[in-house]
This record gives structure tokens, sequence and C-alpha cells, in this order.
């Protein structure tokens, strides 16, 4: 199958996914992890953030692939068609790196570059902290590392210091009232989400709206609000691991209007992470991988490229 870009209007869509690339891998475990698969190649492993899921990388799995990539995104743990295990303590940082790593031996994804976005990212920088000599290179989209893999400080500084950025994250620490008004109003409850972190309110077509409002009604919520609970428990299990530098192949895409993640939090990263480059993503907000998808595709495929290039 040929991809090529289609327009319509502002929106970027892409031509439908080649048959058969959808699939659900179990793990060990019994953990059930659902990816998308397409191309061959050197492997790039798309992890998605909250609240999304592997659809998010739509725009660039066929990019990849076109581009002589095995592109395989997945939905982590509590999303989409992945499953859903209960209870808090089963969403943290360990157990969520611990099903990507089964995954990439199970599929026999060799050297992959990690590629995220929100709590993708998060995951990607636990991920390289625990097995750095299991990957190629690392992507973020937006989120900065600065010497702390679990990514948000413990609540209690949240609540002291930083409540104004980061208030939806106190919100969500009980259990019950977010699911309670997900569950009354599902579409305003991530249309809000979505269209008070993005440069264009509208950037998003309704067609692929109701993707992730479908599979958040079917799945629910309270997984993924998991993650988010598990910020103290994650800052007790990793510890050690403070200031822990990353000497991988580092690329971050800086989006410049992104309201919570502003590109100033990635000043300074060198500190931890030598091997950094920066690259400024314009007119785009939170959502940098669907708000932006022809800037994200070409400046990912231009530093995949300059991997090759590298001596291994």
């Amino acid at each position: 199958m040929v991809f090529n870009p289609l327009r319509s209007g502002t929106r970027n869509v892409w031509i439908a996914y080649p048959p058969g690339m959808e699939r659900v891998v179990t793990l060990s475990t019994g953990i059930e992890i659902a990816i998308d698969d397409v191309g061959t190649g050197p492997a790039v492993v798309m992890i998605h953030g909250w609240p999304e899921t592997k659809f998010s990388w739509r725009h660039q799995l066929p990019a990849l692939a076109a581009a002589g990539y095995r592109a395989v995104a997945l939905d982590c743990r509590g999303y989409g068609g992945s499953s859903k295990p209960a209870g808090v303590g089963a969403y943290g940082l360990g157990e969520v790196v611990g099903d990507l790593v089964e995954l990439l031996n199970g599929e026999r994804l060799e050297s992959p570059v990690l590629v995220g976005h929100d709590w993708g990212s998060i995951v990607m920088w636990t991920a390289a902290v625990l097995h750095p000599a299991r990957f190629r290179a690392l992507v973020s989209l937006n989120v900065p590392y600065r010497g702390w893999c679990v990514g948000f400080p413990r609540t209690d500084y949240i609540r002291e210091h930083l409540a104004e950025r980061f208030g939806y994250v106190l919100y969500f620490q009980e259990e019950g009232p977010a699911e309670a008004s997900f569950a009354a109003d599902p579409d305003s409850f991530l249309g809000r989400v979505y269209s008070s972190m993005a440069q264009d309110p509208e950037f998003m077509a309704p067609e692929d709206f109701a993707v992730y409002r479908d599979a958040f009604v079917a799945g629910g919520i309270g997984g993924p609000l998991n993650y988010y609970r598990n910020i103290d428990a994650n800052h007790d299990a990793l510890a050690e691991f403070e200031n822990a530098p990353i000497e991988l192949a580092t690329l971050v895409l800086a989006a410049d209007s992104d309201p919570v993640l502003p590109p100033t939090l990635i000043e300074g990263m060198e500190r931890w992470v030598p091997d950094l480059s920066v690259v400024p993503i314009s007119n785009c907000g939170h959502w940098t991988q669907q708000e932006q998808p022809e800037q994200v595709n070409a400046v990912l495929l231009d530093f995949l490229a300059g991997l090759s290039a590298r001596a291994p």
C-alpha cells in the first residue's frame, strides 16, 4: 500500500491503515497489549499519553512505514484494546515499563527508537533509565527530562507550588469524582481536555474525536486516571534513580504553545542528557503529533536518518 497524506481544510488525514496491522499481544503476565504494527526495517515504537490511545500516532505510522521503518504504536494498559487491570497500584511506572519491555522482547523489536508523548514520554524516560542498553535512541514530544524519570513532582509539592498549572493532577487523586464527571458527559469531559490545551481548539476532526470518545466510553477512564494516582508511589519506587543520566541520543520536540509544558522547561536538559537535540514545533499546543503532523514527521524522519548515519 502507498501512504499519501490527504488534506481536508486545515486538518490532516491519512489513508486508512493497511489490513492486518492491528492485533493484540498477550504477555506472560496475562496482560494483553493492543498494537498497530506496520512496515519493515529498524523499529520505532510510539507510546501515547493521556487521554489518548495508539490512535494518536495515526499520522506517524504510515509515514514511518513508507520511509522504511517498522512502526509500532501500543495502547498502554488501561487504554483502548489493552487489558484494564483493577486497582490503582496496577498502573505504576514499574508495571507499565514491564509491559513495554516484555512486548519488545516478544515481538523481537531489537534496539528500537522510543517515541513518547505526555505520559508516554514519562514511560519512555523511565524505561531508558531502567534499561539503558535496550534502546537505540529516544524522542520526546514536549516532555523534558530533568534528572527524574517519574515526570511529576510529588503531589504535596504540586499542591503548594504548582496548583495553578497542575490542578487537574490534584483533582484526579481521589477515586470517583473525575470518573463521575466523565460518565455524566463524555463528550464535554474529553472536549474540554483536548480544546483547552490545543493551539487551535478545533484541530481534531469530529470523526477522530469519536474514536477517542468511543474507546473511553467502552473501557472507562479509571485506569488512565490511575497513572496520576501513582505519582507519589512512583517517587518511592524509583528514588534510587534520582539524577540518573541518559546517555542515549535524544530528540525533544518543543511545541511553542503548550500551556502545560512550555519550551522553557527543556532549558538545561543537557545536564542529564548530553546527547540532546531540541527542535521547535510552531503553532502547536499540547497534542503535538496530532496538531502538527507534517512538522513532527519531517523532524522525526530527519532524526532517524541521522541515527542511521552514525556509527553503531
